[in-house]
C-alpha cells in the first residue's frame, strides 16, 4: 500500500517526504485555502519539490466548471505542466464525460468525491487512473459503512480494471486497517492523522518499561 499526505501545505509536504517518505501528495480547494495559496502558486511550489521523482500530486480542476469541455481544458493544462501532476475530476455526468476524453489523451486523472461503487465502476471503466472513495465525510454525517470501502475494492479488482484505489477522506487508523485489509492500492490522510496514526499510547507505555528496566541493570 502506497500512503500519500493529504495537505498542500508546503511546511507538511517537505517533512512527509524528509521523514516519512511519503509516496503521493493529494489536494482539494479546502486544502489550498488552509494554506493561503491560489492553485497556481501551490503549483509553482510543488513543481521542484516532485519533479524527477515518482511522487505523484493530485491537483483538483476548478469546482465551479461544469461541463466537461472546461475541465478538460483545465485538466489538459494543468497536467501539461508537470508529468508528477494527476487532476483530479469530479464523480459527476460531466466529470465522467470529461475523464473518458483525458484518459485516451493520456492525461492522468484522480476521480474525486466517489461514494458509491457504481460511480468507482464508471471511473474504471472510462479509464482513471485513481479512484477515491471517500470515507471519513460518510462517517461524520451518519452513514457509515462497514462494508464501503470493501465493496469498492472488490468491484473494480473484479472486472481486472487498472485504476487504483485511493482511499481519502481518512480520519483514524481504524481506516488505514479496513483499507489494507480490504486490499486498497492507496491512502491519503491528514498530517495529523499520521501523527496520531504512527503513534501508540501502549507504544509509549512499553517504552516507559523498558526505560525503568534498563535503568534498573544500570545500578
Amino acid at each position: 500500500m502506497l500512503f500519500f499526505l493529504d495537505s498542500a501545505k508546503l511546511d507538511e509536504i517537505e517533512y512527509a517526504i524528509k521523514r516519512w517518505k511519503i509516496d503521493g501528495i493529494t489536494t482539494n480547494p479546502r486544502h489550498l485555502a488552509n494554506a493561503k495559496m491560489k492553485v497556481e502558486q501551490f503549483i509553482e511550489k510543488i513543481k521542484p519539490l516532485v519533479e524527477n521523482t515518482n511522487i505523484s500530486v493530485s491537483i483538483e480542476v476548478n469546482p465551479h466548471l461544469n461541463d466537461a469541455e472546461s475541465m478538460i481544458e483545465e485538466a489538459q493544462r494543468i497536467a501539461s505542466m508537470c508529468e508528477n501532476f494527476v487532476i483530479k475530476i469530479p464523480a459527476t455526468e460531466a466529470g465522467f464525460e470529461a475523464l473518458s476524453v483525458l484518459s485516451k489523451k493520456g492525461v492522468k486523472v484522480n476521480v474525486t468525491l466517489v461514494f458509491n461503487v457504481v460511480q468507482a465502476l464508471q471511473a474504471a471503466r472510462l479509464g482513471a487512473y485513481y479512484i477515491s472513495p471517500f470515507v471519513g465525510w460518510k462517517e461524520e454525517r451518519g452513514d457509515y459503512d462497514v462494508d464501503f470501502i470493501s465493496n469498492v475494492v472488490r468491484a473494480v479488482k473484479n472486472y481486472g480494471f487498472k485504476s487504483k484505489i485511493l482511499i481519502a477522506a481518512v480520519r483514524s487508523a481504524r481506516h488505514f486497517t479496513e483499507a489494507a485489509l480490504a486490499g486498497a492500492d492507496i491512502i491519503t490522510a491528514s498530517f495529523e492523522v499520521y501523527k496520531r496514526s504512527f503513534e501508540n499510547p501502549y507504544s509509549s507505555l512499553g517504552l516507559d518499561i523498558f526505560k525503568d528496566s534498563w535503568d534498573q541493570i544500570q545500578k
